[in-house]
C-alpha cells in the first residue's frame, strides 16, 4: 500500500513537471503563427496628387522621367534622409548621463509611417530582430514596437487591420489614425472594431502615455511593471501634423544610464512633442537607419546586442 502511495507521488511529480515545463516553453519559446501578413501587392499606376484617380495616358507618359528626377533628388547621410516625400534628421543627445538618439521625421502623407510583424506573420512567439524586420519591409528609419506577442490581450490594429480585439481592462493604448494623427484611449472605454471605425490605421498597446497636449502625463515615480527606475527606452511622438519623432536611449551600462519614464517625457516636451507614448524598452530599445543600428541595444548592458521582438514601426514606402 506504501509502495503503491509512493509511486503515485512520484507519477503526479513527473506530471506537474512535464505540464509546468509546457506552459513555460508555450509561453516563451514555441512558436505560434495565428496569421500570415500578405503583402500589398506593387503597382505600376500614377496616381494625380490631387485626387485618387488614375492620371491620363499622357501623364503616364512622363512617369519614368519623374521616376528619374525623383531618384536624383533623394539625398542620405549618414544622418539624414530627404527626397520629396520623407524627410528624417537623426540628432545624438546626452541628457541624464544617458545617450538618448531622435529621429525628426517629415512626411508628406501619413502612408509613409508604417508598422511590420516579425517574419511579416501575426503570431505567439514570432519574433525577429528590429533590422531584420526592418530589411524585409524596406525601412528606411525604424523602431521596435510594443512587443505585441508577449501579451495574451490588447489591441493589435496594423496597418488597418485587427488583429487582436480582446482588450485589456485600464490598458493606455496610441492610436494612429489614417490622416497622420495622434490619440490616447484606454481599451474598457472603446472597442477595436469601433476605432477601426474611427480610421483607426495602427494601435500601440505598451504605455503608457508620455505627453498629452504637450503635458507630461506621467509621475516622477511610475514605471512600467516591475522596470527599474532608468532603462533602455523606446519611444513615439508628434510634434505637428506628419511631423513625427522616434526617441531612443540606451542604458544599462557605464557610459549610458538609462532614463526613467518621467525623465523620458520631460525630454521629449522639450522637443516640442505633443502627444508621446513610451514603447517596450529594456533590451528591446532599438533604432535601424538606412541599414545600421543607430544605438547600442542591451539587455544585461554587457554584450551590445539587439533583441529579437516581434514588431516595428518603420517609415518607408
Amino acid at each position: 500500500m506504501k509502495l503503491r502511495k509512493h509511486w503515485w507521488a512520484i507519477l503526479f511529480s513527473v506530471v506537474l513537471i512535464a505540464f509546468t515545463v509546457y506552459v513555460i516553453l508555450d509561453t516563451f519559446v514555441i512558436t505560434t503563427v495565428y496569421q500570415t501578413v500578405s503583402e500589398p501587392e506593387a503597382t505600376t499606376e500614377s496616381y494625380s496628387t490631387n485626387s485618387n484617380e488614375v492620371t491620363d495616358s499622357t501623364e503616364a507618359d512622363t512617369s519614368t522621367e519623374q521616376l528619374d528626377s525623383e531618384i536624383s533628388e533623394t539625398i542620405i547621410t549618414e544622418s539624414s534622409y530627404q527626397d520629396e516625400n520623407i524627410s528624417i534628421e537623426i540628432t545624438e543627445y546626452y541628457e541624464n548621463d544617458t545617450a538618448i538618439y531622435v529621429a525628426d521625421i517629415t512626411l508628406s502623407s501619413a502612408e509613409y509611417l508604417q508598422t511590420a510583424f516579425a517574419q511579416n506573420a501575426y503570431g505567439k512567439n514570432v519574433t525577429e530582430k528590429t533590422s531584420e524586420i526592418a530589411e524585409s519591409a524596406g525601412a528606411i528609419l525604424a523602431i521596435n514596437g510594443d512587443f505585441y506577442g508577449a501579451q495574451e490581450k490588447g489591441y493589435v490594429i496594423r496597418n488597418g487591420v485587427i488583429y487582436r480585439s480582446e482588450g485589456t481592462s485600464d490598458q493606455e493604448d496610441l492610436v494612429i489614425y489614417a490622416d497622420g494623427s495622434f490619440g490616447i484611449i484606454s481599451e474598457d472605454e472603446i472597442s477595436a472594431e469601433e476605432l477601426l471605425a474611427d480610421e483607426a490605421v495602427q494601435t500601440l498597446s505598451f504605455g503608457p502615455a508620455l505627453l498629452v497636449n504637450g503635458s507630461v502625463s506621467v509621475s516622477s515615480g511610475e514605471e512600467v511593471g516591475k522596470a527599474k527606475a532608468s532603462n533602455p527606452r523606446t519611444a513615439i511622438g508628434i510634434i505637428d501634423d506628419l511631423h513625427y519623432v522616434f526617441v531612443v536611449s540606451d542604458g544599462r551600462t557605464d557610459e549610458s544610464a538609462g532614463l526613467s519614464l518621467s525623465e523620458l517625457a520631460e525630454f521629449m516636451q522639450g522637443l516640442g512633442v505633443q502627444t508621446a507614448y513610451n514603447l517596450d524598452g529594456g533590451g528591446s530599445s532599438t533604432m535601424y537607419f538606412n541599414g545600421e543600428i543607430i544605438n547600442n541595444p542591451t539587455s544585461d548592458g554587457k554584450k551590445i546586442k539587439e533583441r529579437s521582438v516581434s514588431d516595428i514601426v518603420y517609415i518607408g514606402y
